[in-house]
């Protein structure tokens, strides 16, 4: 059922280029719509916001007041869910809360000999747009790992924008918001609420940043609009790395396995180990469980199809192939994960240890849990408060400072031609006065 590679083997490197080869390339139809449906919101804001609405999300409505959502209905939610549900909720949130606030990065300064002030200031961005799938691809644990980095950033106003194709809202995306202290949320989705957060409309405020996952639409309307705002990512299909010493329960590993597998066709689940026994054994695992899950067909495409099982020498080697998948998130399913550990140099969240399944870094440990994808883990971060957050340089020369950094800079700039730059120089130095 899944691909079986063999690190002993001459052409092995090519084999695993082969399974993790993934085309992030867009279709053109998509391109095109998403070119049209952000040039209308462009150039004529709230009334192609509301057609593209009406047409995709069947939602009628007659002014974007009414796809405003009151502050008091994300409270409701929040008050209306279940105790266990709203304990859990808010206990998720709280944990979020607590990991992220040791992110914070602040201002500092230091000064030279001759008094010249040299340091870095920290800001939180102003406002930030916040994209939250709405449908079947509705998920609360995105609003809490995207606003909550924010808020803790200090970020001033967060806007979220969410489908509610046929108006039907979820209520604990709501609620999810409510806990999260997002400020104001807009019934709208698509590229079409890419488009209005990126350039403003009458009713939807400009940002300065726009995260969130979505679908290929989104996606495209984000890469298009890059540049006149910011964004988090392009992210691609979910992926897990499993190292494993072959001594975990083989069930667990198949089910870690699945919980990536079970998000879409393509979402990419692969484990490394010395022991083939334990290859096999994890793969009968994976035969007897499936027919247990509700989502068989979307995990059996996606094992099939991106799955690998991969033995090799030892963890050692485990570990430098691991390096260069760069999964987004990567078990240590092993017996010393504190020795391994300092040899693992690209992954986007690392679960150490056999009971620390991926499961709970998407909902409640604390970490955040948007990841980059694609092997982009080789130069990316998770995502967190040092995205809602700009650092400015702080230049304040003393007079005495003028006179050597000014020489200085005059010397290199005439080297470079440009004369207004040294003469802008010199013109501070006391001799020249």
């Amino acid at each position: 059922m899944m691909t079986r590679l063999d690190s002993r083997s001459a052409d092995f490197q090519a084999q695993l280029a082969t399974l993790l080869a993934f085309s992030a390339d867009t279709d053109k139809a998509i391109t095109d719509a998403v070119e049209t449906i952000v040039s209308a919101v462009r150039q004529r804001g709230d009334a192609a916001v509301l057609e593209f609405t009406a047409k995709f999300d069947r939602l009628n409505a007659a002014s974007m007041a009414e796809l405003e959502m009151p502050k008091a209905r994300l409270q409701a939610a929040l008050e209306g869910l279940p105790v266990e549900l709203r304990t859990a909720l808010n206990s998720a949130a709280e944990r979020v809360r607590i990991y992220h606030e040791r992110q914070m990065q602040h201002s500092w300064t230091y000064t030279e000999a001759d008094g010249t002030v040299l340091g870095q200031q920290v800001t939180a961005l102003d406002r930030v747009g916040l994209y939250v799938p709405g449908g079947k691809a509705a998920y609360p644990s995105s609003v809490l790992m995207n606003a909550i980095p924010a808020k803790v950033a200090g970020v001033k106003e967060l806007i979220m924008v969410v489908p509610t194709p046929d108006g039907i809202q979820n209520e604990l995306v709501l609620a999810a918001a409510a806990v999260s202290g997002v400020d104001r949320v807009f019934c709208i989705g698509g590229a079409q609420a890419v488009a209005a957060l990126a350039y403003g409309t009458a009713t939807v405020p400009q940002v300065d940043k726009i995260v969130g996952p979505g679908n290929a639409y989104v996606a495209e309307a984000k890469r298009r609009v890059f540049g006149v705002v910011g964004i988090d990512m392009i992210a691609g299909p979910s992926e897990i790395l499993i190292i494993c010493d072959g001594q975990t329960d083989p069930d667990w590993i198949a089910m870690d396995l699945f919980s990536q597998a079970e998000h879409d066709e393509l979402a990419q689940a692969i484990l490394i180990s010395p022991d083939a026994a334990f290859l096999d054994a994890v793969e009968a695992s994976i035969a007897k469980l499936m027919p247990t899950m509700p989502r068989e067909t979307v995990i059996r495409t996606s094992i099939t199809a991106r799955g690998g099982l991969i033995l090799c020498r030892d963890l050692d080697e485990a570990a430098e192939i691991g390096n260069f998948i760069a999964p987004e998130h990567l078990e240590l399913s092993v017996a010393d994960p504190d020795a391994m550990l300092p040899k693992i140099r690209h992954a986007g969240a690392i679960f150490m240890g056999r009971n620390t399944c991926e499961a709970l870094g998407d909902y409640c440990a604390g970490p955040n849990h948007v990841l980059p994808t694609s092997r982009t883990a080789r130069f990316s971060s998770p995502l967190g408060v040092y995205d809602f957050q700009k650092r400015s340089s702080i230049i304040h020369v003393s007079d005495a400072g003028a006179q050597t950094l000014g020489r200085v800079a005059a010397a290199l700039a005439y080297g470079e031609g440009l004369q207004a730059h040294a003469r802008s120089a010199e013109y501070r130095l006391q001799s020249s006065q």
